[in-house]
């Protein structure tokens, strides 16, 4: 009779919802129309929390940025309200239980991260403009206690660490596919590439800098004989989409990356020796200092600009002396530099770059599109990004975090305990490279779109080498294949 009771009340109050819901979408009124997603999500938060961060990945690529003027901030949509309540949920859980894994918080990922982050808090309360300061390490704090704090924990079970990867690379295909298709439409006009991956992308190097990320994954996976066949033939084509995507995004800095991912490849499979990297890597800065003079004379007389010719588009790469956006990329480069001689140690503050470098520009710097406001962005550089904004400190806690990343990866690609996870280990490191090397020419870790990626991905190589020792005993290996002990 109870049982009657309640199904009564459930089939009542759900036939009250669709009336009034559709009463209001008549009425034009549809924010009734996301309830049952928001219990959804909710319920996911309370007693599922892995889950909902594997939605948060599905969902990244999808986002939409959206601006509330009223308020004075942007907001990615429906992702970062998420984040930042799974931030602060994590917060009190941490507060509450008063520990974390000692072996995570000792890693040297975790070190230099945590290093890099109570730097920016300092140079936070030193900001010139602290408001945007607080705003920028907010955000930050979410990508990464979301990602990469509470992700290690997520990726102790392996097939998490597959379904982060596999859930965000089937929402950036589909994004790829939906861009390739509206760029398709206007016959690939390299102009048009910024609107064709638009709303979910600002631009295209944004695009084609999260593509380069996650493509050496299934470039690799499509390899992988502990997968099935299916799961090898879906990877190649991801992969092959992916490529597409990456050569109709007309990103110079992206197709370098994995050109350079690719050099990665081949030192990481003939196990060339660190003594001869080193040695190779001095005599070409000492090669390039000698004739630096040369070069730039070399540069400057190629005139070749941007075009939608891919050989002439590559040619333009090197064209310092006519092509606006690589003249553009240097001033800000320099004005970022010049910003660092004025406050070399604190800098000027996190993400306070774009509100602040007007004034460093020099007229001999100007491109045609130069603005006198410095309205246009950011320092187009992962490295004089910090630099300028956090001083030399925050330089060096980033180049040192990335060189922990690329390290754990190297280490777990020739020492992981199986071949999978090797494979794993290497498509991430492969991915990471081209991260790092387009992180030259662009910035965007402070966009959800590259730190969702990013920081899991990087969450994957901590707990990789944490959990998955092949000296710890705990851990065993069936077939070829390593995975967790089951529970006691």
């Amino acid at each position: 009779m109870l049982q009657q009771i309640r199904l009564t009340w459930l089939y009542a109050g759900s036939l009250l919802f669709a009336a009034v819901n559709i009463f209001l979408t008549i009425q034009e009124v549809y924010w009734l129309n996301a309830l049952p997603v928001a219990l959804a999500i909710a319920l996911l938060f309370f007693f599922s929390l892995d889950k909902l961060i594997l939605v948060l990945v599905f969902l990244t690529p999808l986002s939409v940025n959206l601006a509330f003027d009223e308020l004075g901030f942007t907001a990615n949509l429906p992702t970062e309200p998420i984040m930042l309540a799974v931030m602060l949920l994590a917060f009190l859980r941490f507060f509450y239980e008063g520990r974390y894994d000692n072996r995570i918080l000792k890693h040297p990922v975790t070190v230099f991260l945590i290093i890099k982050l109570v730097w920016m808090l300092l140079t936070t309360v030193t900001s010139e403009i602290p408001v945007v300061s607080i705003k920028h390490l907010v955000a930050r704090l979410w990508f990464v206690t979301t990602f990469f704090f509470v992700g290690i924990y997520m990726f102790r079970d392996p097939k998490r660490m597959q379904q982060f990867m596999w859930l965000f690379g089937t929402a950036l295909v589909l994004v790829i596919i939906i861009a390739t298709a509206r760029h398709a439409t206007v016959g690939f006009e390299r102009q048009m590439g910024a609107w064709a991956v638009q709303p979910f992308f600002n631009d295209h190097t944004q695009y084609s800098a999260v593509i380069a990320l996650v493509l050496p994954y299934f470039a690799v996976m499509s390899f992988n004989r502990a997968d099935s066949v299916l799961r090898r033939r879906m990877a190649l084509i991801f992969f092959l989409v992916m490529g597409v995507g990456i050569l109709f995004s007309y990103s110079r800095a992206a197709w370098l990356s994995l050109i350079i991912a690719s050099a990665g490849l081949i030192i990481l499979a003939f196990r060339v020796k660190f003594r001869v990297l080193l040695a190779s890597g001095i005599l070409l800065v000492s090669v390039l200092y000698l004739f630096q003079t040369e070069i730039v004379m070399y540069l400057e007389r190629n005139q070749q600009e941007s075009s939608a010719d891919f050989s002439e588009h590559i040619r333009s790469a090197s064209n310092i002396t006519s092509d606006a956006s690589n003249l553009e990329r240097i001033n800000r480069w320099r004005s970022a530099y010049r910003m660092y001689q004025e406050r070399p140690v604190l800098g000027w503050g996190p993400g306070t770059y774009q509100f602040v470098y007007a004034p460093f520009q020099r007229s001999e710097d100007y491109t045609i599109i130069t603005t006198h406001f410095g309205d246009l962005g950011n320092a187009h550089s992962e490295y004089l990004g910090p630099l300028s904004e956090s001083g030399l400190p925050g330089m060096a806690a980033f180049t040192a975090l990335a060189l922990a990343v690329l390290a754990t990866g190297v280490k777990l690609f020739k020492k992981a305990p199986s071949r999978d996870l090797r494979l794993l280990a290497l498509g991430l490191t492969m991915g990471f490279i081209t991260y790092f090397s387009h992180g030259f020419l662009n910035n965007f870790l402070d966009t959800d779109k590259a730190s969702v990626p990013f920081w899991g991905m990087a969450a994957i190589l901590v707990a990789l080498d944490v959990f998955f020792d092949k000296r710890d005993k705990k851990h065993v290996t069936k077939g070829d294949q390593a995975v967790l002990p089951e529970k006691e």
